[in-house]
């Protein structure tokens, strides 16, 4: 069994003021596999105190040397890579070759990314030639309470820790106590890197406890939270008292809108993609929009891509799906197959019940419902788990009426072989990304939703930008 209980405040490793014991549990065998502490009030103060003791003097550091500083977290986590990937497979699921490649090469891309960004801010910078005396200063927000999901760990604790740091910020990280292996070893990543004493701290602890005491604390500046939209709101709602900023990436429901015209690949590419991860995506193509003139073909290699799609063990090496994170998001996910088969869609792959073979672990079947109506419960919620809905359209108009009728708007993907057409549905689509024929979006670009998927960016020069405020200067004197 491994324990972790201590949490990382002021530079230091600290046992909690109080213990209270949490137990990891591994998804694919059901069974405990670690210990950690879940933290109270006073853990959270003593946290929240160090970020703002640090503040004034990680602020003032040249922008230059928070950048070396993250240079170097990303050679400490090239390092400790395979640490990163066992962790995370072993308490979230994700087969062991998915971890290593997929959740870890996240977490050192975005790393890379923020240092590529940070190099080309201007942190500093003149209004313009009409105004020369004045000047505009991005000056960091101050202390900022990080809460991280359990589904993809260092894709969000790198998004969130490295942007603020290059922008001056110090921060509390409470990752999910779900998953909190992995931030813990990113916590001795960040120690060995040498930071400054109190610019990042980790306290675990659930929802209910440590982060909405970080949410309400009154010297937390701002909150960055990824999660549910139900968390979004509550979360808002408690930070509006002390008027603090919050930014929030949320759930999402996205369209994949496949046209006639759309590559051969484009069918089985789509269920891939919203497999991945087990499902466990909140960017996850889950509502697969087909053009009526290929509907019965599409819905056919959709049920066979999803019949192929192996399910096992997160420890086996392999290109199949594992678990899903726990009991709950099981149950959940069981009840949501179950109300669309009883709301009429029609099974074509996968259903009820664990895989044949697989009597204990969190495992889900491959599921593809199609003749789906985007009225019904399984086209409305975010399941979080390895299920497609099919529903066709006839026009364009059509299908963009169908993929925007969602209180959702995170990713939406676009299968067409016009180039005008796809041109035109990146702009009507009401998502603050779209996706189109399989062509993933670049480094450095921002990630991000509108509607109940959230607001605030992540990535590139917009995520550096969220841990910023805008200070404007009249009066300045160039060369001074």
């Amino acid at each position: 069994m491994i324990e972790k209980r201590q949490f990382y405040i002021n530079g230091a490793w600290v046992n909690p003021l109080a213990a209270k014991d949490h137990k990891v549990i591994n998804p694919s065998t059901e069974e405990p596999c670690a210990v950690i502490s879940l933290g109270g009030q006073a853990d959270t103060d003593a946290a929240v105190a160090a970020a703002k003791a640090a503040f004034p003097a990680w602020m003032a550091t040249p922008a230059a040397e928070r950048i070396a500083f993250a240079e170097k977290i990303l050679e400490a986590y090239k390092a400790r890579a395979e640490d990163m990937a066992q962790a995370i497979s072993l308490e979230m699921g994700a087969p062991i070759d998915m971890a290593r490649e997929q959740q870890v090469g996240a977490g050192s891309w975005h790393i890379a990314n923020f240092i590529a960004a940070a190099r080309d801010f201007a942190f500093d910078e003149p209004l313009g030639d009409h105004a020369p005396n004045d000047r505009i200063i991005h000056e960091a927000v101050g202390v900022v309470g990080m809460i991280t999901p359990w589904n993809w760990p260092m894709n969000q604790v790198t998004l969130k820790v490295i942007a603020g740091l290059v922008a001056g910020c110090t921060m509390i990280l409470k990752p999910s106590e779900e998953s909190p292996l992995n931030a813990v070893i990113f916590a001795e990543i960040v120690d060995a890197a040498g930071l400054p004493k109190g610019v990042f701290n980790l306290v675990n602890g659930d929802g209910v406890g440590v982060g909405s005491q970080l949410t309400a604390h009154p010297d937390v500046d701002m909150i960055s939270f990824t999660g549910s939209s139900r968390a979004g709101r509550i979360i808002s709602k408690s930070a509006a008292d002390t008027l603090k900023r919050v930014s929030l990436e949320l759930g999402g429901k996205g369209a994949n809108l496949i046209f006639a015209d759309a590559d051969d690949k484009a069918v089985k590419r789509g269920v891939i993609r919203c497999m991945n991860n087990t499902g466990q995506s909140c960017n996850a193509p889950t509502r697969m929009l087909v053009q009526r003139e290929i509907y019965d073909q599409a819905v056919e290699i959709a049920a066979e891509t999803a019949n192929a799609i192996p399910v096992g063990p997160a420890n086996e090496a392999g290109r199949h799906i594992g678990p899903v994170v726990n009991e709950v998001q099981f149950n959940k996910i069981q009840d949501l197959i179950q109300q669309g088969i009883d709301e009429g869609a029609r099974l074509v792959a996968g259903g009820t019940g664990r895989p044949d073979g697989l009597n204990r672990g969190f495992y889900v079947k491959p599921t593809v419902f199609a003749d789906v109506t985007n009225e019904m419960t399984i086209a409305r919620e975010e399941i979080f788990g390895p299920v497609l809905s099919i529903i066709p359209f006839d026009t364009e108009e059509d299908g963009i009426r169908i993929a925007n009728d969602t209180p959702y708007g995170l990713t939406n993907y676009v299968q067409t072989g016009d180039p005008a057409r796809a041109n035109r549905l990146a702009r009507a689509l009401r998502s603050g990304m779209v996706e189109m024929n399989g062509q993933s979006r670049g480094a450095g670009s921002p990630f991000g939703g509108m509607k109940q998927s959230g607001h605030g960016r992540e990535g590139g020069k917009w995520g550096i930008e969220d841990f910023l405020e805008v200070k404007s200067v009249s009066g300045w004197t160039p060369g001074a």
